[in-house]
């Protein structure tokens, strides 16, 4: 079936799940760092050193070699391609339900990036728990395949859906915020700009601003969510325990740079490349 011919969610899915992938691609390295910072054994709590993104990627090139920063590469496409595949299908559906007379308000906005990515975090969070794992490295996986037997054969099937309040708390409130910032930001710029053949180029820098402030707003989250599933004997409310105890409130922050870079970028690429694909297939993102 050609993409001209398919249904409006169809091509929006398709366009999604394009931009997930080159934006993966990039920025796993960055994913990878994020989660092995967050989780630092407690012999390398602060104190003992400080220990920052630098050190910890050096440390990935010396034992895993160059290679190594794109570990999780197979789960990561596995949930980027259908997850914001999702998204994308959602947004654009629950858009046309709602708003199909104009450009929805801020805290329509909100509403509309926080519900469809409800929807993409709860059908996705067994890859993430497995990518989660397999990335941290604290456990001996041997393969991606691996760990998810060894998930199912020793903690069982529920244990893919540990940290699922966390990651809604972290993924909800980051997408509302980001599409809120996104949407507004756009609206702000002179027509001429948007009109021109450098819109890609403003709608990205409208992306990275979205990004940041959507990232540092959501971090403390995103430290508890990952600390959940590599800890499936802490709940949520304990994993916030543990981590106040053990570092502080600087350890709610532990990852931020990359983190930040990384979702930063992956979502500021993901929507240009998602509204350019929209717009080819003549559909208004």
């Amino acid at each position: 079936m050609e993409l001209s011919l398919a249904h409006p969610a169809i091509k929006a899915f398709m366009c999604g799940s394009f931009s997930g992938t080159c934006s993966t691609l990039l920025f796993q390295p960055l994913d990878l760092v994020k989660t092995r910072l967050q989780t630092l054994h407690s012999s390398m709590k602060p104190g003992s050193g400080r220990v920052g993104m630098v050190t910890v990627l050096m440390s990935v090139v010396r034992t895993e070699r160059l290679v190594g920063l794109w570990k999780g590469m197979s789960p990561s496409f596995v949930r980027t391609i259908p997850g914001v595949g999702l998204y994308f299908s959602t947004y654009y559906s629950l858009k046309q339900h709602y708003f199909q007379d104009g450009c929805p308000g801020a805290l329509q906005a909100v509403l509309l990036g926080g519900g469809a990515r409800t929807v993409a975090g709860i059908f996705m969070l067994p890859v993430t728990v497995i990518k989660t794992r397999y990335e941290c490295g604290r456990y001996s996986y041997g393969s991606v395949s691996g760990a998810l037997r060894s998930v199912c054969r020793t903690e069982g099937p529920a244990a893919l859906f540990s940290g699922l309040t966390a990651t809604l708390l972290r993924d909800v409130p980051f997408s509302g915020i980001y599409v809120m910032f996104y949407s507004q930001a756009k609206a702000s710029l002179p027509m001429e700009i948007r009109s021109s053949p450098s819109a890609p180029l403003a709608n990205f820098g409208c992306g990275v601003l979205a990004g940041v402030l959507a990232s540092l707003t959501t971090q403390p989250a995103d430290v508890v969510k990952t600390h959940v599933q590599v800890n499936p004997q802490l709940r949520t409310v304990e994993a916030v325990r543990y981590i106040y105890m053990e570092h502080g409130l600087q350890g709610f922050l532990r990852g931020a740079v990359p983190r930040a870079l990384r979702r930063t970028m992956m979502a500021a690429m993901a929507w240009t490349v998602y509204e350019q694909m929209m717009a080819q297939v003549g559909l208004k993102s």
